[in-house]
């Protein structure tokens, strides 16, 4: 690990937000910070026996403003498209050519939406059938997307970013689940700390709203069945997580650039570090309680927010609570939101949208409501200065992240 001495300050400049409780970051700031409870937004019959937590009604014409790019892309793609707009016009950078010229990509992406329609009309003529082969020479010539692939292709989220925003610095695209998140915020924090990027744009989106993604979960038994609860008080029924449909983008930038150009600034992204575990009994909370020393940050001695990833899904969520429960009894203040309990879960990008509400948290110098067990999510009453984002996968993947407010 590089001497924290040594490396560039990293400020979030820029936020981009979609959800299921909001249109961009300003909505998502008056639900959370308005000091009124905050009601999940669920879609508990469509899908039953699993909820969802939907997508709210967007424009994507504001940020993509001609049809035929929203034709050809499907909803993920517009999600995080859309997503990654509302971050760069928020630091200032879009419609600015100088800029997006410097401005870096990094992307954390899901396999892309398979074409349901298709996988079904296979499907259904293979029934009566026994040979699959000439059966799909058949139905695929005819049915396959430009892509040459029943499921988009990862890439062509940060593709579609570059073309649509005009981003065109270079461009990295992470896959895996919560740890692609992980790896895509990490990525684009150490480049900039090692004075390899000025500007990156990085962030992630899912929808959740897909039945083969839902298959696909249920099938390793992932997924909360039945009424949504907290992911705190799932443990004892199995546990699983509720998908929750949301984009999530930051405008991560050098505190020399940023004060060079007189942006915005929300927080300073001050360490990540992340991990996989080998997910035997107590590796998780083992794992997570060896990345903390390294965040290498004196100011974790004090009163904390954290907001934690937690999916719901066991037994890691039950792990990770250990963990919480341990920081809490190294005498200091820890209030911890699983924000997951009222956006649901984000996969890809859940930890990207951790970060972003770390920094609107810290902005609006106030916390999340609490959302689960009075004895977990207890109150902060201490002016609010460091946030602990952690993000720890369903299956695999494990990081911390320290957010703190500019003095």
């Amino acid at each position: 690990m590089s001497n924290p001495a040594e490396q560039n300050e990293v400020w979030i400049t820029g936020v981009g937000l979609v959800s299921s409780l909001g249109a961009d970051a300003n909505e998502h700031a008056e639900r959370f910070f308005s000091g009124a409870p905050v009601v999940p937004v669920v879609d508990e019959t469509r899908y039953a026996p699993y909820s969802v937590h939907p997508l709210t009604e967007l424009d994507f014409s504001k940020q993509i403003p001609k049809k035929s790019d929203q034709r050809q892309m499907e909803l993920w793609q517009r999600i995080g498209v859309h997503a990654a707009g509302l971050a760069l016009s928020d630091a200032g950078i879009a419609g600015h050519p100088d800029l997006l010229d410097q401005t870096h990509l990094v992307v954390a992406a899901g396999s892309g939406e398979r074409d349901t329609k298709v996988d079904c009309e296979v499907l259904d003529k293979l029934g009566p059938r026994d040979d699959a082969a000439l059966l799909a020479k058949e139905v695929l010539p005819s049915a396959l997307r430009p892509t040459l692939f029943l499921a988009q292709l990862s890439n062509m989220l940060a593709g579609n970013i570059s073309i649509v925003h005009n981003v065109t610095g270079s461009s990295r695209t992470f896959m895996g689940e919560e740890m692609a998140g992980l790896a895509a915020m990490e990525n684009a924090f150490r480049r900039i700390a090692a004075s390899q990027a000025d500007v990156v744009l990085v962030g992630g989106a899912l929808n959740a709203e897909r039945e083969d993604l839902l298959l696909g979960y249920e099938i390793g038994h992932n997924l909360w069945r039945g009424p949504v609860r907290p992911v705190w008080e799932r443990r004892d029924d199995g546990g699983g997580f509720s998908p929750g449909s949301m984009g999530a983008f930051v405008v991560l930038e050098s505190a020399a650039h940023a004060e060079a150009r007189g942006a915005k600034r929300y927080a300073r992204l001050t360490a990540i570090e992340t991990d996989r575990a080998n997910r035997e009994p107590g590796e998780v909370m083992h794992t997570l309680l060896q990345l903390l020393p390294r965040l290498n940050r004196e100011s974790l001695a004090g009163p904390l927010l954290v907001l934690s990833g937690a999916s719901g899904a066991e037994p890691a969520t039950k792990e990770e609570l250990v963990f919480l429960t341990r920081l809490a009894a190294r005498d200091r203040v820890v209030a911890a939101r699983a924000y997951g309990s009222l956006l649901g879960h984000g996969v890809e990008a859940h930890f990207p949208m951790g970060v972003a509400l770390a920094a609107l948290a810290l902005e609006h110098k106030a916390s999340l409501p609490p959302s689960g067990p009075a004895d977990i999510e207890g109150p902060l009453s201490t002016p609010l200065e460091h946030v602990l984002v952690t993000g720890v996968g369903h299956w695999r993947g494990e990081g911390l992240a320290l957010v703190e407010a500019i003095q």
